[in-house]
């Protein structure tokens, strides 16, 4: 048997002799009546803590779910607050204004109300659409004077067939949003909440679209070719890129 085998086995025999001593410490001082009374004691104290440690375990569960309800309740005021901004930003002209007060007789406010109420039937009919800005068509001229590197075996109809769709996506945003709230499913509401969080200071009064617009309201697959049409769209001024909380965003130039 090797000396380190030899020493390993000692130690076990050691340890084990030391905790059967312990032992036999312990049971002969419960056997004393003067530490019999104390040990009861402990005892006693062990349950109370053990039954304080589990009150403390559901209070923290507790805590736990009212944060994650806590959570909840800012996400969605984060979400209003931003519908609330955006309906601020975005007040249609077209609102009538406040009636002066004035102390005339309920004639003289009747009159004044229906004039108001005549005034925007006649408004209506007239009313012209949002308009949605859209990116223009490559000329001849600005696709010769793409470097070559950058076109590749792109053609000019390949390109502006891609600027037809990046517009196709942008005006069926911006018609979403153009939207009144309540005559939106909950899916268009889906939509309609992403398109607020993914605005930013940089893009307010612009109009932009992410890669899921694209997959949202196109056939084109984002690709490597695509990112190259895209290159060639910031280089004729078309769109510019904002970045920003991990998204790349395409505003039309």
């Amino acid at each position: 048997m090797a000396s380190s085998d030899l020493e390993d086995l000692c130690f076990h025999i050691n340890m084990k002799i030391s905790t059967i001593k312990k032992t036999l410490q312990l049971r002969n001082i419960g056997q004393e009546p003067s530490l019999k009374s104390m040990l009861c004691k402990i005892g006693q104290e062990m349950v109370l803590l053990h039954d304080l440690l589990n009150k403390m375990e559901a209070e923290v569960q507790q805590q736990e779910k009212l944060k994650n309800v806590l959570k909840e309740l800012q996400k969605s005021a984060e979400r209003d607050q931003n519908e609330a901004q955006h309906l601020r930003e975005n007040i249609p002209p077209h609102l009538p204004k406040p009636t002066q007060s004035c102390n005339t007789g309920l004639t003289v406010k009747c009159e004044e109300q229906t004039k108001v109420v005549e005034h925007e039937r006649a408004k209506k009919p007239t009313k012209e659409p949002r308009l949605i800005k859209e990116a223009p068509l490559i000329t001849a001229e600005e696709f010769e004077s793409v470097p070559a590197y950058m076109k590749g075996r792109l053609t000019y109809d390949q390109i502006n067939a891609v600027v037809q769709e990046i517009n196709k996506a942008v005006v069926g945003k911006y018609k979403i949003l153009h939207q009144p709230l309540k005559s939106m499913n909950a899916a268009v509401r889906n939509l309609y909440h992403r398109y607020l969080e993914e605005e930013t200071k940089d893009t307010k009064g612009e109009f932009f679209i992410v890669e899921a617009d694209i997959k949202e309201f196109t056939q084109l697959k984002v690709d490597k070719r695509f990112h190259s049409i895209l290159n060639i769209l910031r280089h004729c001024q078309r769109l510019r890129e904002v970045r920003g909380s991990r998204l790349v965003r395409y505003v039309i130039c």
